[in-house]
């Protein structure tokens, strides 16, 4: 272990107390209005995934909110065959295929950032790395760029009118870019969606918007919030960064504690089919659970010492991309771009550190974890 009990600004942001009273007095609770059930335990969280005949992934579909029609919000047939459709976009030959695009482009916004003495690690690093790589593989135009970012982040943000208003954006720009793709198809992800076919069957308009706009969130959003959360983490921790600078083969494994400690996504969203008691409490269909992925992932009874950030953790089993079916079909995509990030970031600027005299906010999202801002000093 690093032996290193972090008392960081990061930790306020987190409500790992909070999580640990609830999973110590009520595991599972429900809330106020009587309408929602809160999941606080790692096993709970893990069946709740796994068991999606009592838990449902799925929404109300609606062309206003295409997102409910991407796999996210799915159940099986119909999840394993939009699955089939879009896993041909992200198997292992093709993720590995962009291990150099991926490192020009770190590399790139690190020569921009080495006439700074500081930085915003956020839109100067963090941010644009995955939205680039995102923008590229959907064959999106650069100068478009800023419009993703602002769109990523009201979709995870906690205002209901902008979450709608930038998907009607979206769906319109999508439906655009998938129509001239189908007249002239070109080597970008959008193309091979509105061509692709498993069984005959296709994706149908607002399916194929519906994953662009997943894509753009967790593409984007996800692997933003894992670069800047090991950047804050390692910076928290003289200790391990001194042992990742000495060895970066260490950072894969690292990066997995960095999932597990301040997951991207804190809670995710089912709702109950089928009467079930859990922990002595009956949950009736029709009733939504949170589960709190963030909770699950610092369980005692599962990782030893959660609150310990420890880059050599094994086994580390964490949920931080889901588990079973709805396992995150981009996760090796995420880890890939957040190695090279890291990577690059430790050679380039082996003496970077966080700027404590400015406070870390969270951003306003209950979904996700993230930071506002990043301020980092480059050299000493």
């Amino acid at each position: 272990m690093n032996g290193e009990n972090s008392a960081s600004a990061l930790n306020e942001l987190i409500p790992l107390s909070y999580f640990k009273d609830m999973r110590d007095s009520s595991p599972v609770s429900l809330n106020k209005e009587k309408t929602t059930w809160n999941v606080f335990k790692y096993e709970d969280v893990k069946m709740i995934f796994t068991r999606h005949d009592l838990f449902s992934s799925q929404g109300v579909e609606s062309v206003n909110d295409p997102i409910e029609s991407s796999i996210l919000r799915q159940d099986p047939p119909k999840h394993r065959r939009l699955r089939m459709l879009v896993s041909q976009a992200f198997t292992p030959r093709i993720i590995q295929g962009l291990t150099a695009k991926i490192e020009a482009i770190a590399e790139a916004l690190c020569d921009q950032m080495e006439t700074n003495a500081k930085v915003d690690g956020l839109p100067d690093y963090a941010s644009p790395l995955p939205i680039i790589v995102i923008a590229e593989m959907l064959g999106i135009p650069p100068e478009d760029r800023e419009r993703f970012k602002a769109w990523s982040d009201a979709l995870v943000g906690n205002d209901s009118d902008g979450y709608y208003q930038c998907q009607q954006e979206m769906s319109v720009y999508f439906s655009e870019i998938a129509d001239r793709r189908r007249l002239e198809p070109q080597d970008d992800l959008i193309s091979n969606l509105v061509r692709a076919n498993e069984e005959g069957a296709q994706l149908s308009d607002v399916e194929v918007i519906g994953f662009c706009i997943l894509l753009l969130v967790a593409g984007n959003e996800t692997t933003t919030n894992l670069i800047s959360s090991a950047m804050l983490l390692f910076d928290d921790h003289p200790d391990a960064k001194t042992q990742l600078k000495a060895d970066n083969t260490l950072i894969p494994q690292a990066l997995e504690e960095v999932l597990r400690y301040c997951s991207p996504v804190q809670t995710m969203i089912r709702t109950v089919t089928q009467t079930t008691v859990l922990r002595g409490q009956t949950l009736t269909p029709g009733q939504i659970v949170n589960i709190w992925i963030g909770s699950a992932n610092h369980d005692e009874a599962i990782f030893e010492h959660p609150e310990i950030f420890d880059i050599h953790r094994n086994p580390n089993p964490h949920l931080a991309f889901g588990h079973g079916i709805h396992f995150c079909l981009g996760a090796q995509l995420a880890r890939l771009e957040s190695k090279i990030a890291m990577q690059t970031l430790l050679r380039r600027f082996p003496e970077f550190r966080l700027d404590h005299s400015q406070p870390l906010e969270r951003i306003d999202s209950w979904i996700m974890f993230g930071v506002k801002q990043l301020p980092i000093i480059l050299r000493r």
